[in-house]
């Protein structure tokens, strides 16, 4: 799917869920953090990584250049750093990816992967939340209007934060009225 990082998508778009819905249960609001997340710390993983590596060619150049033994390790070593800073910037992409959040009819999940063999996801039936509230601090938060959304739960997990969440009015105003329309059909109004 194409997306702007960290925008909501709308829930008749065809998502890959990284769980199951139940029945008559449908995908109301499906983000991630706010692309500032992803992009900022990708500058500073390729700022970096460019960086010295840019800074390593100059100093061997200068000292001995890539001929002979120690030119040829220098640059086994040169290869190594760029690898190395290459992954760094793959799973920063892999665990913006796999950061996500999803506000059903019923449920609020949160979903998340570090990388390929570690998977976190945390749920909170909506009839258990009590109150919601939202956190903009800062400048950048409220320039760019992303922020917390903390919901308090009567659930064994007293807190359920969607935290850095693009436009965190509109999340807390789709799980507010979920939330409600969720109350209301478990006592049969």
């Amino acid at each position: 799917m194409n997306q702007e990082p960290g925008a909501a998508v709308p829930a008749s778009a065809a998502l890959k869920l990284p769980f199951q819905l139940q029945d008559d249960e449908h995908v109301l609001l499906y983000a991630r953090r706010h692309w500032v997340f992803f992009y900022g710390q990708l500058a500073l993983i390729v700022l970096a990584g460019v960086v010295a590596t840019i800074g390593v060619i100059l100093i061997v150049l200068k000292t001995f250049g890539f001929d002979g033994l120690p030119g040829k390790a220098a640059g086994a070593v040169l290869i190594l750093w760029a690898l190395y800073w290459g992954i760094r910037a793959y799973f920063h992409w892999y665990r913006y990816q796999h950061d996500i959040w999803a506000v059903t009819n019923q449920r609020l999940v949160d979903s998340y992967k570090r990388h390929w063999f570690h998977h976190q996801m945390a749920s909170a039936d909506l009839v258990d939340v009590e109150d919601i509230r939202v956190v903009k601090s800062g400048f950048l938060n409220t320039v760019l209007n992303f922020g917390d959304v903390q919901c308090q739960t009567a659930g064994e997990v007293p807190n359920f934060i969607l935290d850095g969440i693009p436009d965190p009015a509109k999340t807390l105003s789709v799980v507010d009225a979920a939330r409600d329309a969720a109350r209301r059909s478990l006592r049969g109004v």
